[in-house]
Formats: structure tokens, C-alpha cells, sequence
């Protein structure tokens, strides 16, 4: 695995490097982007919001702080955060101004959950495909809104299509996570924090003990009032979420959707961790300017071993809530396997179900292939086995 970013990338970051001095001052740097939020949408931080752009002051100063980070891993995370800010915003707004978007009722969603790289995107599309089921599109996720004009959405989709100029910068994402505006897409574009600023983003080790201790409880009730913006005035169908990482909060979920169903997708470990590691160092190599892969291996497999023991300890006392999907049984034999699994999840499959899968199965053509292994990332299959322990040979019995 050699290089995986393209001259583009250095030219960028050189063109970008003046702006990102603002690095320097991250504190300073966070204040005017988070002034700059509220001119732009009209609305004024209240106290929650002032709690929520505290946590993001503590997380681009962990990010200014990254060694080796590029004026691209800056000026994006920036970026970011002011646009979850404007998010925010504008959904606390459209609450406030509609009072009865608070009461629509988020029935019986469907979290897709499990290690990244088993499939979960793959069990995500096909059931958001169901007629009597939708996931949150990519480009309503970017702008959340109460129903609009078909000139508007065209002109959102647009936008939202021209943000992705990441594969511009690395075409590998193409094959190992094609990204599409009009797709149903994860939820971390709308969960403020988690794992995946580590994961995807850079090493924070600051950030990620931060997490351990925190109660995500806030940011899942900010999930079910931007669901319920999206589906006010709209058919109301039952909603289908995915986020891998979501497999270690699953007890919040509960709290915040009681009546939450988790599809959890299991696939060989020793498979996922090359994949996964190789997704990583993708990312990373936007962010940073030197890659230590032997680190991205340790990282990913503390991180995934810890999400699957969160998993499994709560499964124990709520096995009724959790659905098994084996990946190989999903990808060997789809049309036998869905319509199962549509039954267990108490969803009706009909003609329609059936000419839609074939749809939700298709990726973009391309002629490169998504290659890795552990070797690469100083980790073996003994250190994966020994880690994951039975759980290894459990994912192996549902598979088999």
C-alpha cells in the first residue's frame, strides 16, 4: 500500500497554509467561527448551545494540538464544527418556531450497528429502501429542513454533491466508501461527537478519554429532533439509522428510542481489522502529514474490542432488541436472506422490496479494488483472535 493521496492534495495544502495559522489560537479561532454561525442563520446561541459549543472548543483544541496535522485537517475540522454549529441552529429554530415538530413520534427505528467494514452499509441501504421505511439522505442531513420546494432540493442536492471533494484528494474513497448526496447516508453527519473524529479523522488521545467518560445522552436527543424535522409534514415512514459505532451506545439509544430495534452485522474480526485499518489510514492521510500505521493498528483494535464487549454486555439483557445478521449469509444469497430479515424486524417484503434490492446491492463501477492487509498495520491474526476472544467463534457460528 503505497501513496494514497494526489498532488492535488499537496497543492491544496500549501495554497491553504496562511488560513491555517489560525491553528495557533484554536480557542480564538472556534469563538469567530461560532460568531459567524449564528450571523449566518439569524439565530442566537442559547444556554444549551453555549454548552455544546464548549464541548467543540475542547475538541478543535485537542485537534490544533495533533502533531503533523495539515492545513486541510485544520481548516476542515473547522469548517466542520461551524457547520454542525449552523445545524444545530437552525433545527433548535425550526422547533421553536413550529412547536408541533417536537411531538412527532419516532415509531420503532431500525439502528444498523456493528464493527465498521461488515456490511452495515449494505444492510443500512437495503432496508431504508423499503417503501414503508427511509434513512436520512445525505443532502438533508446537510441542510435539515421542513418540506421545500423541488427548485430548493435540487439546489441542496447540488451542494451537498459539491462538498464531497474528497475524492478529488483521494480516489480511493470511491471503492472503499462511495458517498452519494441522494444515498441514505450514517448519522454521524448529524452526531455532533464520537469515536470517528479519532477513527477518521487523527489520534486524539485526549479527546477519546473524554468520550469514555461522557453521557452521549444529549447527543442522541439531538438525533430524534433532527429526525423529527425531517419528517414533519412528510409521510411518516419507519426510520432507518446506521452508524457502526453506535454498537457501544446502545444502552442510550434505548433511553432516548425505546422502542429502537439493532440490526448488528458480524463478519470474521481478523477480516474487519485490515479493512478497517485501511480505511483509517485513508483518512488520515488527508489530516496528516506522516501516517504511522503500526499506531492506526493498535488504535483501531483497542477501540473495536471495547465497542464489541460494550455490545455484547448489553445484548445479554435485551436479546428481544437485537437482530443477528451474519455478513456472509447477507452478501452470498441476499434475496433469500432479506426478506428473513425483513420478517424478523416485523417489516412487510412485497414485489416492490424485491425489485428494490437489486438497486440497494449495486456500488459505483470502477476498475480499482479495495486491497489491505494487518501485516501492514503490525498486527496478526493471533493478536486479533486473542483480543476478540469468543467472540471470533461466535461471528464464525452465525456465518457457517
Amino acid at each position: 500500500m503505497g501513496r494514497r493521496t494526489t498532488p492535488a492534495l499537496t497543492v491544496t495544502n500549501a495554497l491553504m497554509r496562511p488560513v491555517a495559522r489560525s491553528r495557533r489560537n484554536p480557542d480564538q479561532a472556534w469563538a469567530k467561527a461560532a460568531a459567524e454561525a449564528q450571523r449566518e442563520t439569524g439565530v442566537e446561541a442559547d444556554q444549551s448551545d453555549l454548552v455544546w459549543i464548549e464541548d467543540f472548543r475542547f475538541l478543535l483544541s485537542c485537534v490544533a494540538g495533533v502533531p503533523g496535522l495539515t492545513p486541510i485537517g485544520w481548516i476542515s475540522s473547522l469548517n466542520d464544527a461551524k457547520q454542525r454549529l449552523i445545524t444545530r441552529l437552525r433545527v433548535r429554530q425550526l422547533h421553536r418556531d413550529h412547536p408541533e415538530v417536537g411531538a412527532e413520534p419516532i415509531e420503532r427505528p431500525i439502528f444498523v450497528v456493528g464493527l465498521p467494514r461488515t456490511a452495515t452499509t449494505l444492510a443500512h441501504r437495503i432496508l431504508a429502501a423499503a417503501p414503508a421505511h427511509r434513512g436520512p439522505l445525505r443532502w438533508e442531513m446537510a441542510h435539515p429542513d421542513l418540506p421545500v420546494g423541488p427548485e430548493v432540493e435540487r439546489q441542496r442536492v447540488k451542494l451537498a454533491e459539491k462538498a464531497n471533494v474528497v475524492t478529488k484528494w483521494a480516489p480511493d474513497f470511491d471503492v472503499v466508501h462511495p458517498v452519494e448526496a441522494t444515498k441514505a447516508e450514517e448519522s454521524i453527519l448529524l452526531l455532533p461527537h464520537g469515536m470517528y473524529h479519532v477513527l477518521y479523522h487523527s489520534p486524539m488521545p485526549e479527546y477519546q478519554q473524554w468520550l469514555a467518560e461522557r453521557d452521549t445522552t444529549p447527543d442522541y436527543a439531538y438525533l430524534k429532533a433532527v429526525l423529527q424535522v425531517l419528517q414533519h409534514g412528510r409521510d411518516r415512514r419507519r426510520w432507518v439509522l446506521k452508524n457502526p459505532l453506535d454498537l457501544g451506545q446502545m444502552a442510550t439509544i434505548k433511553r432516548v428510542f425505546p422502542d429502537a430495534t439493532f440490526v448488528w452485522t458480524h463478519r470474521d474480526p481478523i477480516t474487519v481489522m485490515g479493512s478497517l485499518c485501511s480505511l483509517i489510514d485513508l483518512s488520515y492521510s488527508l489530516f496528516l502529514k506522516r501516517v504511522d500505521r503500526p499506531a492506526i493498528g493498535r488504535l483501531a483494535l483497542e477501540v473495536m474490542a471495547e465497542t464489541v464487549e460494550a455490545g455484547r454486555t448489553w445484548r445479554q439483557g435485551h436479546r428481544d432488541s437485537v437482530v443477528d445478521v451474519p455478513y456472509h449469509r447477507l452478501n452470498a444469497d441476499p434475496a433469500r436472506y432479506v426478506p428473513e430479515l425483513y420478517q424478523r424486524l416485523g417489516a412487510a417484503w412485497s414485489e416492490t422490496d424485491a425489485g428494490n434490492l437489486a438497486d440497494a446491492l449495486a456500488r459505483p463501477v470502477t476498475d480499482r479494488k479495495h486491497e489491505y492487509s494487518i501485516r501492514e498495520f503490525d498486527l496478526t491474526e493471533a493478536d486479533i483472535e486473542d483480543t476478540f476472544g469468543d467472540y471470533l467463534k461466535w461471528v464464525v457460528s452465525l456465518n457457517s
